[in-house]
């Protein structure tokens, strides 16, 4: 499966912007960079010697690498959601509804193993150290086309399974934590941890198994 992308690599830049033209090609650049590197490699000073201006141009839109470090890592949760929304678009539509509740909470997280390994360097941005569950509202720039986040489509992957009754109510709050944790620790021992050489290749068959665990366990 080709892993949905938001932004097309990086054209050649040009010596001249338009209006709102320079913030997207220095995004675009800092996108490129995390891709290649993860959120350590976000550097304004490269960004904007990518996007052809000098560094000075970059502050009227980006004030602070923090800056662009963080609409860089909106763009990168975005994908995610676009990488989870592929899956469960795949889904048939005509299951009952127990097993298209449980189909959605694996379709989520197979799109989150899939990016996972495909886009390490956007993973590792998209999910370094924030707090974005605390935030007061939510932020378009993080999600996909549904308007949810990952956070917000694992949530309503888990109310899927309440509302079909596979998942005692008393049971569902507190679960997203759960399932997350396991999944994205999987995806971390392998990109990030002792697991890479000994899973890294079978990391899907593998991550479907920890899904079927993780269903049953909810």
């Amino acid at each position: 499966m080709q892993i949905p992308s938001i932004y097309a690599r990086v054209a050649t830049p040009r010596s001249t912007y338009r209006h709102g033209d320079l913030r997207r090609a220095l995004l675009e650049a800092g996108i490129e960079l995390a891709r290649s590197g993860g959120p350590d490699a976000v550097v304004l000073r490269e960004a904007t010697r990518r996007a052809g201006v000098a560094p000075n141009a970059a502050y009227r839109h980006f004030a602070s690498r923090l800056a662009l470090l963080h609409a860089v890592r909106a763009a990168a949760l975005s994908a995610v959601a676009l990488a989870m929304e592929a899956e469960l678009a795949a889904l048939p539509q005509d299951l009952p509804p127990a097993d298209f509740a449980r189909a959605s909470v694996r379709a989520v997280g197979t799109g989150y193993l899939r990016f996972a390994q495909a886009e390490t360097g956007l993973f590792r941005t998209a999910f370094a150290a924030s707090d974005d569950l605390t935030e007061p509202a939510p932020d378009p720039a993080r999600a996909g086309q549904s308007g949810l986040n990952p956070f917000e489509l694992l949530s309503a992957a888990l109310d899927r399974l309440v509302e079909a009754g596979v998942m005692p109510p008393e049971r569902r709050p507190g679960a997203e934590f759960l399932a997350w944790s396991a999944v994205h620790g999987l995806a971390m021992l392998v990109i990030d941890g002792p697991l890479g050489p000994v899973i890294g290749p079978q990391m899907q068959q593998v991550g479907q198994r920890l899904l079927d665990m993780v269903e049953k366990g909810l």
